[in-house]
């Protein structure tokens, strides 16, 4: 069981995993600070001085803290926001890495392609001046 558990945390999809939920995390931080601490006294002050970490109602003896769901929701839409570009660009690099790849590969085809009719010309002169010099009476026929 140890052997399989060595093998499966050396594995560099796991340890890629592990590095992204740290940086996810640390990422995490920045934008709840980023929402808490400037975003979201901008828009109390432009909505009339509203201080959205206290905003809350209390039904019976439960307190519903609304502001701080809020704040959460404009996180959780930041963060999406940033992963989705980050995907996108991604996924266009990738685009870009295949197409050239694509291209070198058809440069490649193209090149063998022009190597084998080269080679083709020359034996067909080979073989039409070999049967010249068997049959010097006979004529070439074109």
């Amino acid at each position: 069981m140890l052997k399989e558990f060595k093998k499966f945390i050396s594995k560099g999809n796991v340890v890629d995993l592990a590095v992204g939920v740290i940086i996810g995390g640390a990422f995490g931080k920045i934008v709840s600070s980023l929402v808490d601490d400037i975003l979201m006294p901008i828009i109390g002050v432009i909505i009339g001085g509203v201080d959205f970490s206290n905003l809350s109602i209390k039904v019976g003896g439960a307190k519903i803290a609304y502001g701080m769901f809020i704040q959460n929701v404009i996180d959780f839409l930041i963060i999406a926001f940033c992963v989705f570009i980050f995907v996108k660009l991604v996924n266009k690099l990738s685009h870009i890495a295949k197409i050239e790849d694509e291209d070198e590969k058809k440069k490649q085809v193209e090149t063998e392609l022009t190597v084998l009719k080269e080679i083709r010309e020359e034996l067909k002169k080979n073989n039409s001046n070999k049967s010249i010099k068997k049959n010097p009476n006979k004529k070439k026929e074109k």
